[in-house]
């Protein structure tokens, strides 16, 4: 939950930064190596994110101004784990980090994903408490539609 609170400041901050296009090769070598290593299979995004879709969901296709509920993991690329959000948490879709909103327009309700977000799409050159700047992230995420 400690992230929670500090991801609302920075919601909107997260897409300032700029990286050149050699950061982000740089970022995608890291990503897979981290999925070759792990033993992950991704698809990439023309944005770079990496992700899976693990359950597409029965439920209706997310939206761009639905509000969701979802639990996550989010872990840093050598495991660390910065938070663990075991009860949902709901938001609006349009007003999360890039990397969520983008993973959620896939998803139908009840959807579940694992995303690889390089820092560009996550927090980009701010830190977290337990992120440090530049963090590429590892997500797994349950989403549910709020009525």
């Amino acid at each position: 939950m400690k992230i929670v609170l500090t991801l609302l400041g920075l919601l909107f901050l997260s897409g300032c930064s700029t990286y050149s296009e050699e950061d982000k090769l740089s970022f995608d070598d890291e990503i897979e190596n981290y999925l070759r290593e792990n033993n992950k299979a991704c698809e990439r995004s023309s944005s770079g994110l990496y992700y899976s879709i693990l359950e597409q969901g029965e439920g209706r296709k997310i939206k761009y101004g639905d509000r969701v509920s979802f639990t996550y993991k989010g872990e840093l690329l050598d495991g660390t784990v910065f938070d663990n959000q075991s009860k949902p948490i709901e938001f609006d879709v349009d007003i999360l980090i890039a990397a969520w909103k983008e993973t959620m327009l896939m998803l139908n309700e009840g959807g579940k994903a694992f995303i690889v977000s390089p820092p560009h799409l996550g927090y980009g050159t701010h830190e977290l408490e337990g992120i440090p700047p530049n963090s590429i992230l590892v997500y797994t995420l349950k989403v549910e539609l709020v009525k």
